[in-house]
């Protein structure tokens, strides 16, 4: 798998979208392998109960299939949160965006797709990429 890529909450809830486009853009994505953090399970977990009334099996089968195709989910550590703060501050990202941010960057990854960050955003090595923009 591609530890290379990490993926944004916001991307991954169109697995679950009747979207087709869009739905097949982040399962060809995700079929390429990358990791994700904690903080984008929990985010999942959430909109998926709040927003789109999921029940908790239907939640669990969710996670199950997204674990099925990320490596390992990335722990959220207090480095991760000082790192995320800091990111938060610099670059006036969300404390939960930059969480993401920071997991990202602590697992090496070279692209985070998201819908909702900065599409070209830079971070070290890190870049910002909306997968529905094509580049």
């Amino acid at each position: 798998m591609s530890v290379d890529v990490s993926f944004d909450t916001s991307v991954l809830l169109y697995t679950l979208s009747d979207d087709a486009l869009k739905s097949g853009i982040v399962r060809r994505l995700l079929a390429e392998g990358g990791c994700i953090s904690v903080q984008v399970l929990n985010e999942f977990v959430s909109v998926t109960r709040r927003k789109l009334r999921m029940d908790w099996e239907e939640i669990g089968r969710a996670l199950g299939a997204l674990r099925e195709f990320c490596d390992a989910p990335r722990s959220i550590s207090l480095g991760t949160h000082e790192l995320g703060l800091a990111l938060a501050q610099r670059y006036g990202y969300r404390i939960y965006d930059s969480l993401i941010l920071a997991a990202a960057i602590e697992a090496g990854c070279t692209t985070l797709y998201s819908e909702d960050m900065q599409h070209g955003h830079t971070i070290g090595i890190l870049t910002i990429r909306n997968p529905f923009l094509g580049n």
